[in-house]
C-alpha cells in the first residue's frame, strides 16, 4: 500500500492537469494502478476527474483493477510501450519493386490494409507513397514462408516489415495473416502469447520471449490467449482465415 501511494505522488509531477490535492482517491488509484501496470507516467492524463492514457483512450476504475488480476479473465492482448503518436493519422505502405512482382503478396498486402481500415481507427493505412503521408513503412522481402518487423519508436511506426517470398505457394488467408501480424508489430502490438509461445505453437515453438526493453502492457477487454484466439499470436493455425479476432478488435480499438 505504501508503495502504491508513493507511486501516485511522483506520477502527479508529470501530469498535466487535474492532479493534486483535490484529486479524488479514485483517480489517484487509476493512475497508479496504469504505473504498476507499466504504463508510462508521461502518457497519462487527467480531464474533467477521468483518466486517459494515449491521448484519448478513457480507463475507468474497474478496467485499471483488471489490469493487475493474474487471476481467470486477465487481459492478455498486450502492447509495446511505444505506440504511434496522436500526430500521425495516415501511414503509406509502400511495397518494393521486388514485393510488387509477387502478386499473391500484393493481394494480401491489400486485406491486411483493409483489416485495420474497416475497424474505424484513428490511423488509417493506405498503400504507395503520396504526399498526405505522416509516416511510411516499407514493404520488402524475405526468404521463407514468415515475416518480420519493429515496434514503433519516437511516435512513429517501425518503418520496414519483411514478408517471405516462399508464401506464394500458400492460401492467400495466410499470406492475408502474416502481413497483417507484421503491421500488427509495427504500430506497437506483442505477440500475445509472449510469455508462452506453445500457447499458440505447441512444444515445437520459440522459447518465452520476455517483456525486454520494449515492454509488454496488457490491454484492458482482452482475454487469456488461446490458440487461434489472436492474429498476434507466435504462431498461426492451419485454418487461419486471415482476420482479426474480437480480441484483435477490442485490443486495436482500445489502444487507437
Amino acid at each position: 500500500m505504501f508503495q502504491r501511494a508513493a507511486v501516485v505522488a511522483v506520477s502527479c509531477g508529470v501530469l498535466l492537469a487535474g492532479c493534486g490535492s483535490g484529486a479524488s482517491g479514485t483517480t489517484d488509484e487509476v493512475i497508479s494502478n496504469l504505473i504498476e501496470a507499466g504504463f508510462p507516467a508521461e502518457g497519462i492524463r487527467v480531464a474533467d476527474g477521468a483518466v486517459y492514457v494515449g491521448g484519448d483512450a478513457h480507463v475507468s476504475l474497474e478496467a485499471s483493477r483488471e489490469m493487475l488480476d493474474p487471476g481467470e479473465g486477465s487481459h492478455e492482448l498486450h502492447r509495446t510501450t511505444n505506440i504511434v503518436g496522436l500526430n500521425v493519422a495516415t501511414i503509406c505502405v509502400n511495397p518494393t519493386a521486388t514485393f510488387r512482382s509477387h502478386s499473391r503478396l500484393m493481394q494480401g498486402l491489400e486485406l491486411a490494409l483493409a483489416n485495420y481500415n474497416a475497424l474505424g481507427l484513428r490511423i488509417r493505412f493506405i498503400q504507395g507513397a503520396t504526399a498526405s503521408c505522416h509516416a511510411m513503412i516499407t514493404a520488402a522481402t524475405m526468404t521463407g514462408a514468415g515475416g518480420s518487423a519493429g515496434y514503433p519508436s519516437n511516435g512513429l511506426p517501425y518503418g520496414r516489415i519483411y514478408i517471405g517470398t516462399g508464401l506464394s505457394s500458400y492460401s492467400l488467408d495466410r499470406v492475408e495473416h502474416v502481413i497483417t501480424h507484421e503491421l500488427g508489430h509495427t504500430i506497437g502490438l506483442r505477440h500475445t502469447d509472449f510469455y508462452n509461445p506453445s500457447i499458440s505453437c505447441g512444444t515445437t515453438g520459440p522459447g518465452p520471449e520476455g517483456v525486454g526493453t520494449v515492454g509488454a502492457i496488457q490491454i484492458p477487454g482482452t482475454p487469456p490467449p488461446t490458440p487461434g484466439g489472436s492474429l498476434m499470436n507466435t504462431c498461426i493455425p492451419p485454418d487461419t482465415d486471415g482476420e482479426f479476432t474480437p480480441s484483435d478488435v477490442v485490443g486495436l480499438n482500445f489502444i487507437y
